[in-house]
């Protein structure tokens, strides 16, 4: 008899998605959305849908490690809680610090934040979330008082007009854009803009896109102002009753140059968004991360909060702004003060009524009277040697943080390193000296907020493998063994909550909007079967939208507009291209999850820099060479993908690879460390960059039965079916490409070789063979190589055949083609073929026929650019 289906959620982006996960007895999973949950109805995205591929037992941490070695818990923990007790002993307590993440469940974030902040008594502890929210949070708490969200997801269907700025939401959130996707087809007169200076997927829904200069939002919304203030859209009923601060923000925007000036967009089409927005009641304006990595993010945020506030279209059906989330938790982390210049409960760290409140209901020893350390000047902290000692928990720092080489040398230098995780084969693991194993999605339970202030839980679908332990579980018993044991004798995730609903109830009582007591009493039964509910839940409410009353969480309840000036950043002649980071449609962060599927791979399986052709023909770059990008703190070498969806000056490249992955791809190496004076968060969206082309003598590309150890200067690793898949280039060519390559795939003289050479044009081809299957073959070639990939990962374990040294199937094995729909891994062939025998016209048709596009619908822009194509060769011939 098979597992009954487990409800748990989605650990990928803020949505928050309701999955279905059933085990398969065999430590698989089996994944489907859960259409009772009322994020996602159902919907996964190809990710989420990919699930069951990440959970497999290689590369999981299974026991501690301390110094290189294997430990057990009971002296790991000790060493930890020594190592830390010292170090507060001699240095103080702002001489440690917590470097935690929004993949952690609010449980662990809950009991992390009190260690550090009640016990320990530093504010040294932030997240991985202030790369990504933190702008979001700080302009929430000028405009509001407290860091409300104001809308639901129901307001995206419910608009008349959606706005997406910052957001590629077809790739980052594609249940969400698929939700706005189908109430459009249902309302047809519902209306789309995509503000973003690329042409990206979600443009494909767009009724206007408006490719504005990179970090010009605050003039494009100040401009706006004006516009609503010119054409009477101002609700001067709402400005007198619970908005103070419009004449100064009015009067900044009237004084700033034209919004056409610094934005580079025609006036005619400016005009066109000014009056639709200022026509249309019903607005939804959704920002990310576009918006909040900025040097200015606080104040773009605050912009469009501006425009909301002076028409009054904020917390009521169908109109406000809506900031989605990066991350699972990142709402939980917020929430539970995570940040370091918060309190749990969203209560001020510098309000010393609240700070006296929360360590009265702690009994603390001690409480931090002023924000801590922010993520950057953490690592700059442990740079210099004031921080000494640092716990990283469920995050990779060493990849992700701004001039990320600087951050991996700081943590190498670091005295003492505790890294918590599933793994250590990342590039922050092994800089540890204490290795923590932690549990994964799938393992864990505890509750997450998604973007719409929803909490919902994720359970336990398979057991812990090894001795990995629950996140809230380390981070108790090391509390305890510091000396704090009674304050943290925790037994379930349950009773954690229960403390932290508590905590809500106090933080109401002070005017805080953050209020979840209605919860306080779950019994552990409540617990396991609670149902997703979005908060505030108290006696008097539950769920909801906010402000639509007038009533706002500021010392005079009313709303603050604030004045604010565009401020455009300085050209660099040694670096002239403004680098645009973001995310791939089928992989997350560092890949340590999504790295895991084959299928999630094939989409995108190395690092690239999208360059448009202008400067491509410019700078000598061609079509899948590679590119070598520097900025003043790093290096980097990349895939050269030549197109128009990026503007000249501009170049784009994901953020996924990490030095596990790739020989130079960490695309945060080439991130300055420059940020928000308020938020704090990084501008990770206008690095400056030089670009050249890599001077490749040889391409090769290989298929591999075992991990390979590449030896060139640009390498890409990923998984394949029965395998890993390699992209290599490279100057000098090895003088025997047998021995290289044995090497390189790890394989001994009992592997047949079957070599074909020609050194004339850097050409070769090598299979090898163990037992008469494919173990590995390698082909190289002056040009990037031309063979099937996804033919030769399928041959991996095959029985010898002619075809794997052509690296083509035969005329009786159709190749399908890179995989375009990862869904249900549909290639570019299979489709362009399928379009062509049974003359499909429309997205739809090809959904019918392949079910491409059908599920999460994040594919459907590259669907219908490939039939357009299709019907342009067609009509051509």
């Amino acid at each position: 008899m098979s597992a009954p289906a487990v409800c748990t959620t989605c650990p990928y982006c803020g949505v928050g998605c309701g999955v279905l996960a059933t085990p398969d007895g065999a430590g698989g999973l089996t994944v489907s959305g859960d259409k009772s949950h009322p994020a996602n109805f159902g919907r996964l995205c190809s990710k989420g849908s990919a699930l069951g591929e990440t959970v497999g037992p290689e590369g999981r941490l299974l026991a501690p490690r301390l110094y290189g070695k294997a430990a057990g818990w009971p002296e790991a923990t000790a060493e930890v809680a020594r190592r830390f007790s010292e170090t507060i002993a001699q240095h103080g307590p702002d001489s440690v610090a917590f470097y935690v993440s929004g993949q952690l469940l609010t449980e662990d974030y809950y009991v992390a934040n009190k260690l550090m902040k009640g016990f320990i008594g530093s504010a040294n502890i932030d997240t991985n979330s202030r790369l990504c929210m933190a702008s979001s949070v700080a302009g929430h708490r000028r405009a509001f008082g407290t860091d409300t969200v104001p809308g639901t997801y129901e307001d995206l269907e419910q608009a008349d007009l959606v706005v997406l700025t910052g957001s590629n939401l077809a790739w980052c959130h594609p249940v969400l854009y698929q939700r706005i996707v189908a109430a459009k087809a249902a309302r047809p007169s519902m209306q789309i803009v995509v503000i973003d200076p690329r042409r990206t997927a979600t443009c494909d829904a767009a009724d206007l896109h408006l490719p504005l200069a990179p970090g010009s939002d605050v003039a494009l919304f100040n401009g706006l102002l004006r516009h609503l203030d010119q054409s009477g859209a101002v609700s001067e009923a709402f400005l007198r009753a619970s908005v103070e601060g419009f004449d100064e923000a009015l009067a900044a925007a009237i004084s700033a140059a034209p919004a056409t000036a610094e934005t580079g967009l025609p006036d005619a089409l400016l005009h066109r968004f000014y009056a639709l927005w200022a026509g249309t009641e019903k607005v939804v304006t959704v920002y990310s991360q576009g918006v909040n990595q900025s040097a200015q993010g606080t104040d773009k945020v605050n912009a469009i909060l501006n425009c909301h506030l002076a028409t009054g279209r904020i917390g009521r059906p169908g109109m406000g702004p809506f900031s989605v989330t990066g991350q699972p938790n990142a709402m939980g982390g917020r929430e539970v003060g995570g940040l370091a210049n918060m309190l749990a409960c969203h209560l001020d760290l510098e309000n010393a009524a609240h700070r006296m409140a929360v360590r009265e209901f702690w009994q603390a020893p001690r409480m931090p009277e002023a924000q801590g350390l922010k993520a950057v000047d953490m690592f700059d902290a442990v740079e210099r040697g004031q921080i000494k000692a640092l716990w990283i928990m469920a995050t990779n720092p060493a990849v992700s943080m701004p001039e990320a080489d600087r951050v991996r040398a700081a943590i190498a230098g670091c005295e003492f390193v505790v890294v918590s995780d599933i793994t250590a084969e990342t590039d922050t693991a092994r800089l540890a000296h204490v290795l923590l194993p932690a549990t994964g999605w799938g393992e864990k339970e505890g509750t997450v907020t998604n973007s719409e202030r929803r909490i919902s839980r994720q359970r336990t679908v398979l057991p812990a493998p090894g001795q990995a332990r629950h996140d809230w579980q380390i981070i108790a018993q090391v509390a305890a063994a510091m000396g704090w044991g009674s304050a943290f004798d925790y037994s379930s995730p349950a009773e954690i909550f229960r403390e932290y609903a508590t905590l809500s109830g106090i933080a109401a009582q002070l005017g805080k909007d953050f209020d979840i007591s209605g919860l306080a009493g779950l019994t552990d039964a409540d617990y396991a079967d609670l149902a997703p509910v979005q908060w505030p839940v108290n006696t008097t409410r539950t769920g909801g939208r906010f402000f639509a009353d007038g009533r706002f969480f500021t010392p005079s309840g009313r709303a603050r507009m604030l004045p604010l000036r565009s401020a455009p950043t300085a050209a660099n002649p040694a670096f002239p291209f403004r680098l645009n980071t973001g995310r791939v449609r089928d992989h997350w962060h560092t890949m340590t999850r999504t790295g895991q599927s084959p299928r999630l791979s094939q989409h995108m399986a190395e690092p690239y820099l999208e360059v448009h052709p202008d400067d491509a023909s410019r700078l000598g770059l061609r079509p899948a060479g590679i590119a070598e990008v520097t900025s003043p703190s790093g290096r980097a070498l990349c895939r050269t993908m030549v197109t128009d969806r990026v503007r000249p000056g501009e170049v784009f490249m994901p953020m996924h690879w990490t030095g596990e992955t790739a020989a130079l791809g960490r695309a945060d190496a080439l991130v300055a460390s420059v940020v928000d004076p308020v938020s704090g968060q990084p501008e990770s969206k206008g690095a400056k960059v030089a670009i050249a082309p890599f001077a490749a003598a040889w391409f090769g590309f290989a298929v591999s039965a075992s991990k390979p150890r590449p030896d060139a200067p640009y390498w890409a690793l990923a998984r394949a079916r029965g395998g890993w898949r390699l992209e290599l280039a490279g100057g000098e060519a090895p003088e025997d490409w047998e021995a290289w390559a044995r090497r390189v795939f790890g394989l001994g003289p009992e592997a047949q070789a079957l070599v074909v050479e020609d050194r004339s044009r850097n050409g070769a081809r090598l299979a090898f063979l163990a037992e008469g299957r494919l173990a590995a073959a390698l082909f190289i070639a002056a040009e990037p190589v031309a063979v099937s990939r996804s033919f030769m990962a399928g041959q991996l374990g095959a029985a010898a055949a002619p075809a794997q040294l052509s690296g083509q199937p035969g005329q009786d094995m159709p190749d399908p083609g890179a995989t375009l729909c990862a869904c249900f891994d549909v290639g570019v062939n299979t489709i362009l073929a399928a379009i062509q025998s049974q003359h499909l016209a429309s997205v739809e048709a090809i959904g019918a026929a392949l079910q491409a596009g059908t599920n999460c619908g994040s594919c459907r822009p590259e669907l219908a650019a490939l039939l357009t194509s299709a019907t342009r060769r067609e009509a051509a011939e």
